[in-house]
């Protein structure tokens, strides 16, 4: 079994209650806007992490991270990418990605909006973590975190704090 922690658009922040988190789970995985490495560094040096870079991210961060990850976590297929839109709204080629590698969870980040929902057309969890920064219009931050027990998706929780 495996304690996740997602997190999107930190845009270069890190603080002590995110870490808190972080030193609870047993994997971080981070949907694009990292902002800074300071914020990778810090993840990176307690737990592994798992990330993609998103559009502000500099030649650095797409030069560490890939812009989507195909993995496999327990008996579970994911797919992150940054801007992946949402169920019946994908981002253009999206759709035709998921159609074909088949997740049972994808990830993505980007519209600084929390959202899980199941999608029945695709069989697959959608998660959107929102923004766990502190740049952008959302008013509260927001960070995911979940458990992975073999192919079972389990104990889902939205963690809060206010700007």
């Amino acid at each position: 079994m495996k304690k996740i922690l997602l997190l999107s658009d930190t845009h270069g922040h890190v603080d002590d209650h995110m870490m808190k988190y972080v030193k609870e789970s047993d994997e971080v995985w981070h949907a694009g806007d990292i902002g800074t490495t300071q914020v990778t560094d810090t993840i990176a040096s307690l737990k592994p992490l798992r990330a993609v870079f998103g559009n502000i991210d500099n030649h650095e961060l797409r030069l560490s991270f890939p812009e989507e990850l195909l993995f496999e976590c327990e008996d579970i297929n994911i797919y992150m990418t940054h801007i992946g839109g949402r169920p019946n709204r994908y981002a253009k080629g999206i759709s035709k990605k998921i159609k074909s590698i088949k997740p049972k969870i994808f990830i993505c980040g980007h519209s600084h909006i929390l959202k899980i929902q199941y999608d029945k057309v695709n069989q697959l969890l959608f998660i959107n973590p929102g923004a766990s920064g502190k740049h952008g219009f959302h008013k509260v931050r927001t960070m995911v975190r979940f458990e992975i027990d073999k192919s079972d998706i389990k104990n889902i929780e939205v963690i809060e704090v206010k700007r």
